[in-house]
This record gives C-alpha cells, sequence and structure tokens, in this order.
C-alpha cells in the first residue's frame, strides 16, 4: 500500500501488521516500521505494540501496512489457558495423578470426566507406560468411568493405539479488542442456572448437568439469558471467570445456545457481548470458548467476535482389544 491508496478497510481491525511509515524532517532515516496489533484506521492509524505501546500516525504518512500472520502461540500459553478452562470446568471431583489433572462428573460431559497433562514440563508421565496408564485407569474405575485423555496440542502425546475422538477448536481473544455493549441489553445474568435455563441446555436434563454447570475452581459463574424470568429463554449462555498460572484472568463461554425458532437475528452476539462485559467487570482481560473444529457457523460468529484460534485438543480412550 502506498500513498497514493489510503490505509482503509483492507486490512481488518484487530490484525497483526506491519506498518512502514515516513519519519518527519530531522531523523537520521526516512522512515520506521512497526509491528503490532492494527486498533484503527480513521482518523488515523494506529498499532498497539507487543509492550502495550500505542503508535498512531497520519494516514498521509504511511508507506505500507501489510497484515501479518497470527502471533505463534507459546506451549506456556497453552498450558496457561488450559489451567484457566479446568478451573472453569473443574467438574465435581478434581486431584493430580502423575502430572495429569483428573476430574470427575458424573460422567457429564467430556472435560468434566478426563485427565489433562498440565503439570509442568518434566512431570507428565507418559501414559504409554502400563504402570503409569494403570494409576490413571484406576482412579477413574473407582468412580465408575472410563480413562479419557484430553490432550491439548504439544502438551502430551496421543499413546500408540487409542482411540482419537474429534478435534475441539480453542478460540482465544483479548477483551481490550473485542466490541463489548455499553449501554443497556436485554440480557440477565445470575449466579445460578434456574430450571427454565437448564431446560434449554442440552443435556440439562441429566442428573449431573446442574452441579456440573455450577461448579467452578476458585472463579466466578454467571448464567446469561435473553427473555423473562419465570419463561422459556430465548438463547442462553454460561461465563466462568477464572485464573491462569502466568497471571491472565480469563473468561470462559460455554454453553451457548439460542432457541431453534430465533437464530440468525444476533441474539448469539448480543448474548456473549453482553457476557464478556460482566466478565470484564469482574476484571477479566482474556477470554476463551471451545467449539467442534467442523462447527463453521459457530466459528464464524466468534471470529466477527474478535476471537482467533489458539490452540486444538483431542479426546483419547484406550483401546478395547490388544494393539498391535
Amino acid at each position: 500500500m502506498t500513498t497514493d491508496e489510503p490505509a482503509t478497510g483492507a486490512v481488518p481491525l484487530g490484525s497483526r501488521v506491519v506498518l512502514r511509515y515516513r519519519l518527519p524532517a530531522g531523523y537520521s532515516h526516512p522512515m520506521t516500521d512497526v509491528i503490532g496489533e492494527l486498533v484503527a484506521l480513521e482518523p488515523a492509524v494506529v498499532v498497539r505494540t507487543e509492550s502495550k505501546q500505542l503508535v498512531q500516525v497520519a494516514p498521509s504518512s504511511v508507506v505500507a501496512l501489510k497484515a501479518l500472520g497470527v502471533r505463534p502461540i507459546r506451549t506456556s500459553e497453552i498450558r496457561a489457558l488450559e489451567h484457566a478452562a479446568a478451573a472453569g470446568w473443574p467438574g465435581l471431583e478434581q486431584d493430580w495423578v502423575d502430572g495429569w489433572l483428573v476430574r470427575a462428573g458424573a460422567g457429564f460431559t467430556g472435560r468434566a470426566n478426563s485427565a489433562t497433562p498440565l503439570g509442568e514440563r518434566g512431570t507428565v508421565a507418559d501414559p504409554a507406560d502400563p504402570a503409569v496408564a494403570a494409576r490413571l485407569r484406576g482412579w477413574f474405575a473407582a468412580r465408575g468411568l472410563p480413562l479419557r485423555l484430553l490432550l491439548p496440542d504439544r502438551l502430551a502425546r496421543v499413546p500408540h493405539g487409542w482411540t482419537v475422538g474429534d478435534e475441539v477448536l480453542v478460540m482465544a481473544a483479548d477483551l481490550e479488542n473485542v466490541p463489548l455493549p455499553d449501554g443497556g441489553t436485554p440480557v440477565l445474568v445470575e449466579p445460578v442456572a434456574d430450571d427454565q435455563w437448564l431446560s434449554m441446555y442440552r443435556g440439562g436434563d441429566v442428573p449431573a448437568a446442574r452441579a456440573v454447570l455450577g461448579s467452578v475452581a476458585d472463579g466466578t459463574l454467571g448464567f446469561g439469558r435473553i427473555g423473562a424470568p419465570g419463561q422459556p429463554p430465548l438463547a442462553i449462555g454460561r461465563a466462568a471467570v477464572t485464573d491462569s498460572p502466568d497471571g491472565r484472568r480469563w473468561v470462559g463461554l460455554t454453553a451457548v445456545e439460542v432457541a431453534p425458532e430465533h437464530r440468525r437475528h444476533g441474539l448469539g452476539t448480543l448474548l456473549c457481548g453482553a457476557l464478556l462485559r460482566w466478565a470484564r467487570d469482574r476484571g477479566a482481560t482474556h477470554a476463551y470458548l471451545q467449539v467442534h473444529a467442523d462447527n463453521s457457523a459457530a466459528r464464524a460468529l466468534y471470529r466477527d467476535l474478535g476471537f482467533l484460534d489458539h490452540h486444538r485438543y483431542r479426546y483419547a480412550t484406550e483401546p478395547v482389544g490388544p494393539v498391535s
């Protein structure tokens, strides 16, 4: 892009960019570059650097503005986010076995009934070791559950011969980059899920659902709804505010549902925006959510809200018969 082609519209806000611009007379070099996140295009081009410095440049000084690939996600960031997510959906019982965080939730949802490799590097034992698998298996068997591994990218390998389930995409956003509603909305956020809220959540009639949905480890829960209290809601969603080991305060969005007859009218976007604002008011700085990798409609909705791909995870279960 040159100054004959003003920097407007070609690069979406929120993109990671390199901005080249002319310096005023008197500098030792005529122009310089800055890399960061594109915050604004009008009336000036504004880029936020990794150090959170805002660089503001007049459009007439812009030489080039180019979108870059998404910043690589470090393994430590994956582990930290998964810690926050586990606290936001902890099941009914948690423990540590050989560096694996084990959770049990009476069989309700995979996340609440799985083992995740969240110990620090070097402390996570390999479940391909029969002794390790036996200890993990024994913990779940004592609770009437099968051994299921939840394996985020780069934190552990799938043991040879184990069955791998569908991939889940974890998306994340910096709340500074998410457009949140400023005024009043029809979204009501309450600390517990009532019968009407639960009736809309798929699987909500399972006895353990109320307990698992209402559980959080060292955090705060908010159950959002659009619709009058005591009436079937038009849309629902759950927000869990928890902390990660790297000091970030996260909000996780889960259980987002819109009544079929009210879909494609913006209710999902409205609900999520209100829940994120509720979480920001409680100190959250970042947000995450999990969506099946093949759910293109949901992924598009969340990208429009400012969420980007962070990492993926998949479930693995032991083989039934001998492994060749």
